[in-house]
């Protein structure tokens, strides 16, 4: 069922194919989660669930969260192996419909979920990045800033010049030239004993991980945060770069243009703060 070692189930139910119509493949009409699995729970789920919720509210999806979580738990309950962590996907479409952008009336969404294995181990922070550049941007869409929805064509350019360079990820810049975040993460710098944060009001996504740094990492590491609106010079003079999402959790930067950091002892106690989140 799916591809080796990945279960897929849509409402519930084992399947390898999705039905058609559907508006998630026509349109791109949909949301999804990338959540971590500890055994066979769901790690940061109300995180997780929040921000499935306001993109639901903001698609203009009936209310179908309780579905959500029904799928949730009996998908993280399936088909445990021996891993202390899996990933897995959570996608809400629109369902069928006919043809034509407008949504349907009466909508049917699907919850599509697939569990697959971690390769990595998450409570290792991984080894210091190589940040290269690229000439994609975020298009600005204040209406879909911070939303995980389908649509995501700036990051599959994005990951191809990543591996067109060879480097571990590539900065994504908004349209003004302003740092915004990485092809599959948020981005943070350091400096002194404050963190600062690319403000999302116009684009980029709100990730969990970028979340639960703003709200309890950074008091725990007892640092100042601010989400604001940063130019290059602020990234190249930064003490420490690092950049988070939920598979790698948070990984620092070892290099971006000329600049180098070989230390990083303010995104290592981050990181063991999240190590801690994860344990809980």
């Amino acid at each position: 069922m799916g591809e080796a070692n990945t279960n897929t189930w849509i409402d519930g139910v084992p399947a390898d194919a999705l039905p058609l119509p559907d508006r998630a493949f026509a349109y791109g009409d949909g949301l999804f989660e990338t959540i971590l699995l500890r055994g066979d729970r769901p790690l940061l789920p109300e995180f997780h669930l929040d921000r499935l919720g306001a993109g639901l509210q903001r698609l203009h999806f009936p209310d179908c969260l309780e579905s959500v979580r029904k799928h949730l738990a009996q998908a993280a309950a399936s088909s445990p192996d021996s891993s202390p962590f899996r990933v897995l996907r959570l996608t809400v479409s629109r369902g069928p419909g006919p043809r034509g952008y407008a949504p349907p009336a009466d909508c049917r969404p699907r919850v599509i979920i697939s569990v697959s294995a971690l390769a990595s181990d998450p409570t290792e922070m991984a080894a210091p990045a190589n940040l290269g550049e690229t000439a994609v941007r975020w298009a600005r869409q204040p209406l879909l800033a911070g939303l995980k929805h389908l649509n995501r064509l700036e990051q599959v350019l994005a990951a191809a010049d990543c591996d067109a360079q060879g480097t571990d990820e590539v900065l994504l810049l908004e349209q003004s030239g302003a740092p915004l975040s990485v092809s599959a993460g948020n981005l943070f710098l350091v400096a002194g004993k404050s963190l600062l944060t690319p403000v999302l009001n116009e684009a980029g996504i709100a990730g969990t991980r970028r979340r639960l740094v703003l709200e309890r990492l950074a008091t725990a590491c007892g640092l100042r945060v601010t989400e604001s609106r940063l130019e290059l010079s602020q990234l190249l003079g930064a003490d420490e770069l690092f950049y988070c999402n939920t598979v790698v959790g948070l990984r620092p930067v070892a290099a971006f243009r000329d600049r180098r950091w070989r230390r990083h002892p303010v995104t290592r106690d981050l990181h063991a703060a999240y190590v801690e989140c994860l344990r809980e």
